[in-house]
């Protein structure tokens, strides 16, 4: 830009194209980058100039007010809201250049099913009324879908589409769990979803789970002393453990839960993760319950894409009008376009070929880094290889601290996730979350396990 005076008119796209040997696509991307970016204005029909300098930053005001303001409403709080995203940024931001990433949340690009994803979106967009305002319950072509996904006897009456299953785990907790109440939570358990407990000003309680999900004596003596109305769990591959829980806890939980007079959260965002040689999975919780005890919660995101925020809440009884009411108080609907390219994606021949990849690919990736991690690092402890989900849950030796763990192996090139904000209370040991979906293939799991290795050589030698 600095050969053009600010007001300058630029050379046409197609004059930059012939200068620098570049697609139309590259160029209007470019301009685009520039425009955004506040150095080029451009102007329908007359071209792209250069703009004008801009003015002097203002003064820096005085925010110091805001902490007053901020903390005062929580004097007369119960349990006052804690607004703390840091366990759930971990999987959600980026590691510099040349970090490995075990510390992600979602599928890596090349388990993507991109070429699909962009052909729905295509697709979608020429549908008519495709921009108009959708229902607010979802498109019913959509909530049929995830009703029949669900099975049982769930229909699309019973099914609301939401923005993702974070958003549908918020509207649930808001429905089912007044301010300053307890919620029941796996321990460990899914460091989003403590986050909006607490910001919602609920007061997590942890029940303890061991290889076959959450105990049933323990849920139950939970219950019985705080009172509480709601227990939140995933009863597929758990996030972090891995576990799933068996056919008699599964009958016990509900069993349980209704006694209480308490609703299940049923998180069920995993089940289209489920690895090659994984046993015929048991069918979700609220698909054998006609007494509307278990609200359930899926989404495409992670089987996906992290950008499809696209999900559902499933619910029998007077609790599916609160559901609904609070959804639509907070954002109104999902967005027509999103929903109609999901609907797109799903009922293309191409979905189950993706599900088919990414079931094999997961395989494969657990068993290198569960390989890699007995040869290298045969000091972690790992009791459980799930048949499910994206990640490994290693316990550390007494000698290993986490904390300590997490910022030396970033220092080496690998970014894992810390075990203690999976847990709402004391942790009973150390632990760090390694996951296999985030990284480009299974050398990056060899030499990430590696540089693992370095840095516990590194605290312990």
């Amino acid at each position: 830009m600095a050969g053009y005076s600010p007001g300058g008119k630029l050379p046409s796209s197609r004059a930059l194209v012939e200068r620098y040997r570049v697609s139309p696509v590259t160029v209007t991307r470019a301009l685009a980058q520039l425009a955004a970016e506040g150095l080029v204005v451009t102007r329908p029909g007359a071209g792209a100039f250069r703009a004008e300098p801009r003015a002097s930053a203002p003064a820096t005001g005085d925010t110091s007010w805001q902490e007053v303001a901020l903390s005062a409403d929580t004097a007369t709080e119960l349990v006052p809201r804690a607004v703390d995203a840091s366990g759930v940024l971990v999987t959600l931001s980026a590691p510099p250049p040349g970090v490995i990433e075990f510390n992600g949340g979602y599928l890596h690009p090349a388990l993507q099913p991109e070429r699909a994803l962009a052909a729905a979106l295509a697709r979608a967009g020429r549908r008519p009324g495709a921009w108009g305002r959708p229902p607010v319950d979802g498109l019913p072509e959509l909530r049929e879908w995830f009703a029949r996904e669900i099975g049982g006897t769930v229909t699309a009456a019973e099914v609301l589409i939401t923005a993702g299953g974070q958003s549908a785990i918020t509207t649930a907790l808001r429905a089912l769990a007044p301010p300053g109440t307890p919620v029941l939570v796996e321990s460990p358990t899914y460091p989003g979803m403590l986050a909006v407990a607490r910001a919602s000003g609920l007061r997590p309680v942890p029940v303890p789970t061991d290889a076959g999900g959450v105990r049933p004596e323990l849920l139950e003596a939970a219950f019985r002393a705080t009172g509480a109305r709601v227990l939140v769990c995933q009863p597929l591959f758990q996030n972090p453990t891995g576990a799933v829980l068996g056919p008699e806890r599964r009958r016990e939980v509900v069993r349980i839960a209704r006694a209480a007079g308490a609703f299940v959260v049923e998180d069920d965002f995993a089940r289209r993760l489920v690895h090659e040689d994984a046993p015929p999975l048991p069918g979700p919780l609220v698909a054998e319950d006609p007494d509307g005890v278990v609200v359930h919660v899926r989404s495409l995101t992670k089987p996906a894409s992290a950008s499809l925020r696209v999900g559902a809440l499933a619910a029998r009884g007077p609790v599916l009008e609160r559901l609904r009411a609070i959804q639509v108080v907070d954002s109104f609907f999902v967005p027509r376009p999103l929903q109609e390219a999901a609907l797109e994606l799903v009922g293309s021949p191409a979905w189950p070929r993706h599900l088919r990849a990414v079931s094999q690919e997961l395989k494969a990736r657990r068993d290198a880094m569960a390989g890699a991690l007995a040869h290298h690092l045969p000091e972690l402890a790992l009791p459980h290889v799930p048949s499910g989900g994206y990640h490994l849950w290693p316990r550390l030796p007494d000698a290993l601290p986490e904390a300590s763990l997490h910022a030396t192996a970033l220092r080496t090139g690998v970014a894992v996730a810390p075990g203690r904000p999976y847990f709402c209370a004391e942790p009973p040991a150390g632990h760090i979350r390694l996951s296999f979906a985030g990284v480009a293939g299974l050398a990056e799991i060899a030499e990430g396990v590696r540089r693992l290795r370095t840095a516990v050589d590194e605290l312990t030698g």
